[in-house]
């Protein structure tokens, strides 16, 4: 690992985390292993004495905002409160703050803990179909209290538009830095841009497709625990297409050839709970497309990661297949 989250830059990063413990009434010896590397680092923190636990999230700097981050806190307390999903209790520290910062070399890392959730991530096998219905219906749940719920006035989280994402103003980076994207590739993604701007551009942003949504319902962010499915991980939250959400849900896996049971489930779990038109499902294959180039872009900007590192170039290759196969279905020159 090299770059933002080497291995020297772990330990930093763990003892930063370790350095705020007792401020959630952690002892000083308590044990903080590393989970994830992903946008943040992720940490166990086990205390040797009583054998609680809290996951520690150690944010990337630059990113989010403290106002991101405890808008997203807030939005979590509120779904907790309406009992709308199971998700982890964000943990207030004994000042009344949901926030923590320590100083790694001049720079402010901001630091949030969670409860622990057990639970174990989802296979993509055929038992997935009956998690991806019950998924559908969580994720109909959550648009609905987002479609309800009163924000405060000092609400902040970023927006998933065409422009930020694949347009102008990249939340993730360029996608045209992909690892082993040729001039050939360059041009066919190119197209693909063009007609997906076009495409949402005309979908619309309407309250009735667009809104506050999770963005990140991705398999690693689920916690199967018997038949609960618990949802993990709102950092990505923000303003988006509904409809994104089923895309988000298939990251990494959009080639495997159980994708049109899952998304056959989703659906039918949604309009278990609320309406999911037509049209709505027309756009899906789109939002997935929007999706895997949106993270082509995200692994061209973040080499660091063990996820860039395991996808490489073969993910480019897949998002160039899935590109054609797209374009051709969707019958654009």
């Amino acid at each position: 690992m090299g770059g933002i989250y080497d291995d020297n830059m772990i330990d930093v990063l763990k003892a930063g985390a370790a350095s705020v413990l007792p401020g959630w009434g952690m002892a000083p010896d308590t044990d903080v292993s590393l989970l994830t590397v992903s946008e943040n680092a992720t940490f166990l923190a086990t205390d040797p004495n009583s054998g609680a636990k809290l996951i520690l999230r150690v944010h990337r700097p630059g990113y989010h905002t403290r106002a991101e981050i405890e808008s997203e806190l807030a939005w979590i307390n509120a779904l907790r409160a309406a009992e709308v999903v199971d998700t982890p209790k964000p943990r207030l520290r004994s000042d009344g703050s949901l926030v923590a910062e320590f100083d790694q070399g001049g720079v402010s890392r901001h630091v949030v803990a969670f409860d622990f959730m057990s639970g174990s991530e989802p296979s993509a096998d055929e038992a997935l179909v009956d998690g991806f219905f019950k998924l559908g219906a969580i994720s109909a749940r959550l648009h609905g209290h987002a479609r309800q719920w009163t924000r405060s006035v000092n609400f902040v989280r970023k927006s998933w538009t065409f422009d930020t994402t694949l347009g102008a103003n990249p939340h993730w980076g360029d996608w045209r830095a992909a690892p082993g994207l040729d001039n050939d590739g360059l041009e066919l993604l190119e197209r693909l841009c063009s007609h997906l701007d076009q495409k949402l551009s005309t979908f619309g942003m309407g309250n009735d497709r667009f809104g506050l949504i999770h963005a990140d319902l991705r398999l690693a962010n689920l916690l199967v625990d018997g038949e609960r499915l618990g949802v993990i991980d709102f950092d990505d939250c923000g303003f988006g297409w509904f409809g994104y959400d089923f895309a988000a849900a298939i990251s990494f896996i959009e080639l495997d050839p159980i994708i049109p049971a899952l998304k056959e489930a989703w659906i039918e779990g949604y309009r278990t709970v609320a309406p999911f038109s037509a049209s709505d499902a027309a756009m899906l294959d789109s939002f997935v497309m929007l999706r895997r180039l949106l993270l082509t872009a995200w692994i061209a900007s973040h080499p660091e990661t063990p996820t860039a590192q395991e996808m490489g170039t073969g993910f480019t290759a897949g998002t160039l297949q899935m590109a054609q196969d797209y374009l051709t279905a969707e019958g654009a020159k």
